[in-house]
C-alpha cells in the first residue's frame, strides 16, 4: 500500500526533526510582556530581509493580512485587490467584519496588478458622500492564479502610481519566498515597495504556525496594540519563533525543489489532456487544473489513490507541492492525475 501523497496545501508540512530539535531549546520568555529573545530575533531577521524596521510574529497569516490593512486602512475607507485575492476571498470577510474597511476590485487572468484598473478605480480623497482608497493590497506569489508571481516592474509602477496622492500599500506575501526563489529578486526589493508586508512561515518553509507583519517601528507597535485587542497575543512563543528561524536557515532555497515538482506534474498532466492545465501559469509551486465538472469527481478518484486534493472554485483543482513531497511522490502523483484527465 503507497503512502498519501497530501497536495491539498503547503501548510500541511510537519516539523522535521533538526526544527523540532531548534524548537525544544528555544530560549523563551513572556511576549506579551516583550521578553522573548527568540521572536525578538525572528521579528527583527525578517523585518531586516524585508527592508523595513520592525516585525510582529502573529499566529497565522489571516491576522498579519488584518493588522496589516489596519495600519493602513480607517474604518470606512476602502482597500482595492485583485477579486481572488486572499484577503477578500479566503479571511472570512474579517477586514469588513472587524475593521469597517470595504473593498473593490479588478480582475487579471493571472492574478497580476492592473496598473490601469487601479488608476481607474481609486479615489483617494472621495468628499463627504463617496468612499475614500486608503491602500492598496498585492498578494505575491498569488495562490488562487495559481501561484503566479507578480512582476517586479509592475510593482515599482504601482508605488509610483499611488505615491503622489497618498495611497500606501499592503502586500500579502505569505508565499513571497516562492517568488523570490522563482526570479531570483531580492526579498528586500519586493519590500521596500510596500508599507507593510505580511509572509507566512507554515506554507512553503515548513514551521507548524506563524506569519511575521513588517513596517514602520510605528506601525508595528500599534499593531502589537491591536494583536492584544483581537485576543491573539502570546506567552512564550520562542518556541514556534525558533521554527521560523530554523525555517529561514535551511528551508528557503529548497523551494526550488517544489517548483520543479509542481512542474513535473504539470507538463505531465498537459501531456494527457493539454486543455486542463496552462503551463505558462506554473510560476512556482501550485498547479491549477481546470476540468470543468469533472472537478468533485476528480478530487474523489485520486483520494482513493492516495493523492490528496482540493477544488478552489468552479471546476478547479488545486495542488500544491511542498518539502514532504518528494520527487518520486511528485512522479507517482503526475501519473495518477494525468491517467485521471486524459480524455
Amino acid at each position: 500500500m503507497w503512502d498519501v501523497i497530501d497536495l491539498r496545501s503547503d501548510t500541511v508540512t510537519r516539523p522535521t526533526a533538526a526544527m523540532l530539535a531548534a524548537m525544544s531549546t528555544a530560549e523563551t520568555g513572556d511576549d506579551v510582556y516583550g521578553e522573548d529573545p527568540t521572536v525578538h530575533a525572528l521579528e527583527g531577521r525578517v523585518a531586516e530581509l524585508l527592508g523595513h524596521e520592525a516585525g510582529l510574529f502573529t499566529v497565522s497569516g489571516s491576522l498579519a493580512n488584518v493588522l496589516g490593512v489596519r495600519s493602513l486602512v480607517a474604518p470606512g475607507q476602502e482597500l482595492l485587490c485583485e477579486e481572488r485575492a486572499h484577503v477578500v476571498r479566503a479571511e472570512l470577510g474579517a477586514h469588513a467584519a472587524w475593521q469597517g474597511v470595504t473593498t473593490r476590485t479588478w480582475s487579471d487572468p493571472r492574478g497580476h496588478v492592473d496598473l490601469d484598473a487601479v488608476r481607474r478605480l481609486m479615489t483617494p480623497d472621495a468628499g463627504p458622500y463617496m468612499v475614500s482608497t486608503a491602500a492598496v493590497a498585492v498578494e505575491n506569489t498569488h495562490n488562487f492564479a495559481g501561484g503566479t508571481v507578480q512582476p517586479l516592474a509592475a510593482l515599482r509602477e504601482l508605488r509610483a502610481l499611488v505615491d503622489p496622492v497618498g495611497v500606501r500599500l499592503h502586500l500579502d506575501g505569505a508565499r513571497l519566498w516562492n517568488a523570490h526563489v522563482a526570479t531570483g529578486v531580492a526579498l528586500a526589493d519586493y519590500g521596500r515597495l510596500f508599507d507593510t508586508v505580511a509572509v507566512c512561515l507554515s506554507k512553503g518553509l515548513g514551521a507548524p504556525v506563524g506569519s511575521v507583519l513588517v513596517g514602520s517601528a510605528a506601525a508595528m507597535a500599534e499593531a502589537r496594540v491591536w494583536r492584544k485587542r483581537l485576543g491573539a497575543g502570546w506567552r512564550q512563543a520562542g518556541v514556534l519563533a525558533a521554527a521560523g528561524l530554523y525555517a529561514l536557515d535551511h528551508h528557503v532555497d529548497r523551494l526550488a525543489d517544489d517548483h520543479a515538482h509542481a512542474r513535473l506534474i504539470a507538463e505531465t498532466v498537459a501531456a494527457a489532456d493539454p486543455a486542463v492545465v496552462d503551463l505558462a501559469a506554473v510560476e512556482t509551486n501550485v498547479v491549477l487544473l481546470d476540468v470543468g465538472d469533472r472537478a468533485a469527481g476528480l478530487v474523489e478518484r485520486a483520494a482513493a489513490e492516495g493523492v490528496l486534493t482540493g477544488t478552489v472554485g468552479p471546476g478547479l483543482v488545486r495542488l500544491i507541492t511542498h518539502l514532504d513531497v518528494t520527487a518520486e511522490d511528485a512522479k507517482r502523483a503526475a501519473g495518477v492525475l494525468a491517467a485521471l484527465v486524459r480524455p
